[in-house]
């Protein structure tokens, strides 16, 4: 197909089908003619995986590059699971500058927590991933607003973590094929978050409906 065929398919504006391929997140199209090139089906599956990063998941330019680079490297099921969670963003908020001896002690309480975690799940997780530093950072601020988890709390909620993460592992498996699998572990680690996180807030709605007793919506 060519270039106008391809926006077609995809929805995605031929301007932005050439700036992605100078980005180099698009391959070139097979050469016709010298300035014509034709396009075919996994064109048509990049560009919607592009677009899928760049706006449900909101990803940069930048770092929708690093990710496809990690779905066109991999080299085996586990590999392209691997490389792809590591390529993606860590949701990370950034500590305000404060006594610097203060920081460190709540760094290191954080990390100490984070560690505990670990052990106690049995997880095979190296202090180095950026997802334990993450995680570190994320209770550290919680501390802070005097919103941490109490004993016990942190390892329930890693629990249910621990069926979502076997769930998502299972849909993946289904894809044989290391590039189809790579492409579904993008989009079941970039853009399942939105979903996730509206299950949860729906399912608390629920909840707190049952207990107030209020099972209609309230007047505006």
């Amino acid at each position: 197909m060519k270039i106008s065929e391809l926006s077609r398919a995809t929805g995605v504006p031929v301007a932005s089908i050439k700036y992605f391929r100078r980005e180099g997140l698009l391959p070139a199209g097979k050469a016709t003619a010298a300035t014509l090139a034709e396009y075919g089906e996994r064109h048509v599956q990049r560009l919607r995986l592009i677009k899928a990063l760049t706006t449900l998941g909101g990803l940069s330019i930048a770092t929708t590059r690093e990710v496809l680079t990690a779905v066109d490297q991999a080299q085996t099921s586990d590999g392209a699971l691997g490389a792809i969670s590591y390529a993606l963003p860590v949701p990370v908020t950034a500590s305000p500058a404060g006594d610097a001896e203060e920081e460190a002690k709540a760094d290191t309480a954080a990390e100490a927590e984070v560690a505990e975690l670990i052990e106690a799940m049995d997880w095979w997780t190296p202090a180095s991933s950026p997802h334990v530093q993450g995680l570190a950072a994320a209770l550290k601020e919680l501390r802070r607003v005097d919103a941490g988890y109490e004993p016990g709390e942190l390892a329930a909620y890693a629990e249910l973590a621990r069926s979502v993460a076997r769930l998502d592992l299972e849909r993946a498996a289904a894809f044989e094929d290391r590039v189809a699998l790579a492409e579904r572990a993008v989009i079941l680690l970039a853009l399942s978050s939105p979903v996730l996180e509206l299950l949860r807030r729906l399912a608390q709605e629920n909840e707190v409906r049952r207990r107030t007793g209020r099972r209609e919506p309230d007047d505006a």
